[in-house]
């Protein structure tokens, strides 16, 4: 005779099989099956308490980008259920691998209008790879066991909706997870001769030429330096490849568009070839030449030719084609273009340089990222909420690739950071964790520094605090309308966070700033850091304007340059006449 097992321990039997020791979730009426297998189970999966069900599902989502594992949250029918959607469609937009355990009333009582129950299939259908609900107790784990494979093979959510009388059920313990034969391939084609040849001939010979690379680079940073400083060439990256290399580099330019350097948009706006490699920057047609000669490689035959007309396509890995690159190229002593930008980010830096140690009140943010670069250990995980605070982190935060950062990219939800940094915290508990916010955003989910104090997370909580919508307001002056909804009204972080169980501080001046992050570094449980910031708006690198052109007279250039503090901030054109670097 078989032996027997309740079907939601059975379950939760498979998720330790694929590695899972931790969900995150809040519980309900209609997950009472479930959250007494998770009771009966703690010794080998723990649960993490979660303020509100948007708050995990965030956390799965983050935790899942930061670490390529699923990560697993649930919640309870009905409103419950619907709380997870936010943060499900992070995932989805980011390519996270998730698995959402999603409640049911009983059988029983589904298709009655019954108490909280929801036709809940139609709501996860487009955000999830795989969406099912469960039919049988017997089949209850391997329907989780190919809600999970689906996750990893198509990078993304998977949801399971699950009856509570069939958790409850006893069923025999025989089913074998996939796990152990479940294998991912990183066997993709290697990179056409012919075509590398194309692609090394055009960079070349090309006057302006450029490397600009993606995530999908991540683990090729030596060749990436490597192939830069073999053809002179000068590097940059989408913002979520900030960290791929050393931010002190001097050939990597760092990202273009709004979230981005100076360095980065005159590189990619001034580049006559492009090798675009590992990456899908959305952003791309708004800044590159359309004209300029372009190289892509991707491992998406999708992909192809989605931003820019493709002169030479490699269909195969980034690491794989930079090593064909290098071996199929000669060295190139010196490169004019290289110079000049290498020059650019010099200059870059120099200013803002000068903005780290302002006495002002209220502070520069620059101020803020000079603390916190300053404590930052060299393994430390930043999570990034989204407005000016992702333009300010992904500019400002000087990383190294021993560390990790993470936002909330094409979604771009805010209340990201506090979820994500408890995520980051569970997956990572003995490395440095961050999470940065704006006031807009920490609003929408501190509460959960609940969580953090309850399951005594060190997380240090960064709250950039100008009481506007920074982000939204910049693009209404854009449109040049007026400020409609974006003011928000001030509030004591730290003094509410003390009051939820965290150490909190209310700074004001530079001396209290530092004063803050040197006793923040060495803390006990969670801190959060309420910083009253400025709210000079982040200088629009996309829109400069340094010299008179077409676009612009001088009366213009001298308002943007007082308005913007870019005094001492050197022209594009001035490098480039410079280094004579041809047109």
């Amino acid at each position: 005779m078989s032996k027997k097992i309740n079907a939601a321990e059975a379950m939760l039997k498979v998720l330790e099989d694929w590695h899972v020791d931790h969900l995150f979730g809040l519980p309900g009426g209609s997950f009472d099956s479930t959250m007494n297998a998770i009771h009966n189970r703690q010794d080998t999966i723990k649960y993490i308490q979660v303020r509100h069900e948007e708050t995990g599902a965030i956390a799965a989502s983050g935790e899942a980008k930061l670490t390529g594992k699923i990560g697993v949250t649930f919640g309870s029918a009905g409103p419950g259920a619907v709380h997870l959607l936010n943060g499900l469609y992070d995932a989805k937009h980011d390519h996270a691998p998730v698995l959402a355990l999603v409640a049911q009333v009983p059988t029983a009582t589904m298709n009655t209008d019954y108490f909280q129950e929801l036709n809940q299939n139609p709501i996860f259908e487009d955000v999830s790879v795989y969406n099912r609900t469960v039919m049988t107790a017997e089949q209850l784990p391997a329907v989780v066991d190919q809600a999970i494979r689906k996750a990893y093979e198509n990078s993304g959510v998977a949801v399971v909706t699950i009856p509570k009388d069939l958790g409850w059920a006893d069923i025999d313990d025989t089913f074998e997870s996939t796990a152990g034969t479940f294998t991912f391939t990183d066997n993709y084609p290697l990179p056409d001769e012919t075509a590398v040849a194309k692609a090394v001939d055009i960079l070349k010979n090309a006057k302006r030429p450029l490397i600009y690379f993606g995530l999908g680079a991540k683990n090729a940073d030596t060749e990436l330096r490597e192939f830069s400083e073999k053809l002179q060439i000068p590097l940059m990256s989408s913002a979520l490849a900030k960290g791929v290399i050393d931010n002190s580099y001097p050939a990597y330019m760092l990202s273009a568009g709004r979230v981005a350097t100076k360095p980065g948009v005159d590189a990619i706006s001034n580049a006559d070839a492009i090798l675009f490699i590992g990456t899908n920057m959305p952003y791309l047609n708004f800044f590159a030449d359309p004209n300029a000669k372009f190289i892509q490689v991707d491992v998406k035959p999708s992909n192809m030719g989605k931003r820019h007309k493709v002169d030479v396509g490699i269909l195969a890995d980034a690491k794989t084609t930079l090593q064909s690159l290098i071996k199929a190229s000669d060295t190139v002593q010196s490169r004019p273009y290289y110079d000049a930008l290498v020059a650019d980010k010099k200059d870059w830096n120099n200013w803002l340089t000068q903005f780290e140690d302002q006495s002002d009140t209220p502070l520069t943010v620059d101020t803020v990222f000079a603390q916190i670069n300053r404590i930052a250990d060299d393994d430390a995980i930043f999570s990034v909420d989204v407005g000016n605070v992702t333009v300010d982190s992904f500019r400002l935060l000087k990383m190294k690739p021993t560390q990790k950062i993470t936002t909330s990219a094409w979604y771009a939800t805010m209340g990201y950071a506090v979820p994500t940094a408890i995520g980051a915290k569970a997956s990572y508990p003995d490395r440095q964790v961050f999470s940065i916010n704006g006031d807009g955003g920490f609003t929408m989910n501190m509460q959960d520094i609940l969580t953090q104090v309850k399951y005594n997370q060190s997380i240090i909580n960064v709250v950039l605090t100008n009481e506007s919508l920074g982000f939204i307001e910049g693009e209404q002056d854009d449109n040049q309308q007026p400020h409609s909804g974006v003011d928000l009204i001030d509030a004591e972080f730290g003094d509410v966070a003390t009051a939820l169980g965290a150490k909190g501080y209310e700074v004001h001046t530079l001396p209290e700033l530092k004063q803050a992050f040197d006793e923040a570094k060495s803390a006990q449980g969670p801190v959060v850091i309420d910083v009253k910031i400025s709210n000079l708006r982040p200088l629009p690198v996309e829109q400069l304007a340094l010299e008179p052109n077409e676009s612009f007279d001088q009366a213009y250039v001298d308002a943007f340059i007082e308005k913007y503090h870019a005094a001492g901030l050197t022209p594009i054109s001035h490098f480039l006449e410079e280094h004579h670097v041809e047109k």
